[in-house]
């Protein structure tokens, strides 16, 4: 009996001498497990000091409302793209509405060109407009291409409706009649399922055109010119 105490007595002299090594995942625990900690030592609170990197040394309090402060100002800069991206969205869509009505008051294939290549260099501030069709016609416009961009078609529009970016500087050749540094987007024109042709449309910028743009208001373009460059080219 007597060996036993003295043996119980060894181990708690042992745990109580022992150090515990506290690693930042036991601390982090203890404190999600136990959310009233601070409740119950609020001195806490406002003595435990935190370094900073630009003030130096700091409360708990004070990290907290540098923490919210900044918090508050990425929320406002978030906000404030949102708006900008808001009034640009509604800028685009005016200036999509109003293009439809000129496009729809266009007697001849001619007409319908003119007002896209206007509507695309000077309204939307973009470097060049051209159109391919697959089908020869008697049409004469500088928009049009008369090269053969069939590999074009089939490389960058087999399996999608656009194509947002760079090409390769044959392709460019062959599109535009020349090199073009920045970037481009390729629509292909169906109508009723059948592939009449695409679009290419060039910016200076290269990062203009990306494959991560919205392409609700190009789907709406798109349908509409296919269907009026029908109506005027093949519909006799």
């Amino acid at each position: 009996m007597s060996n036993e105490k003295e043996q119980s007595l060894g181990q708690s002299n042992l745990l109580q001498t022992e150090e515990i090594n506290l690693s930042d995942d036991i601390v982090v625990s203890f404190l999600e497990d136990n959310p009233e900690f601070f409740n119950r030592h609020p001195e806490l609170v406002t003595s435990l000091r935190l370094n900073d990197n630009q003030r130096g040394t700091v409360s708990l309090v004070e990290r907290q409302q540098q923490q919210l402060r900044q918090k508050v100002h990425g929320l406002e800069e978030e906000i404030t793209q949102l708006m900008a991206i808001a009034n640009q969205n509604e800028q685009l869509f005016a200036l999509y509405s109003d293009l439809y009505l000129r496009l729809l008051d266009c007697h001849s294939a001619k007409e319908l060109l003119d007002c896209l290549y206007q509507a695309t260099t000077e309204l939307l501030s973009l470097s060049d407009f051209k159109l391919w069709l697959n089908q020869s016609v008697t049409l004469s416009h500088d928009c049009l291409i008369d090269k053969d961009c069939g590999g074009v078609l089939q490389n960058r529009l087999t399996k999608d409706e656009y194509y947002f970016g760079r090409i390769q500087q044959s392709e460019q050749e062959l599109v535009f009649s020349a090199s073009c540094e920045g970037s481009v987007v390729l629509i292909k024109l169906q109508h009723h399922e059948q592939v009449i042709g695409f679009l290419a449309i060039s910016s200076r910028d290269a990062e203009h055109f990306d494959p991560r743009m919205d392409t609700l208001l190009l789907g709406q373009f798109r349908k509409l010119v296919a269907k009026l460059l029908h109506q005027h080219l093949f519909v006799e």
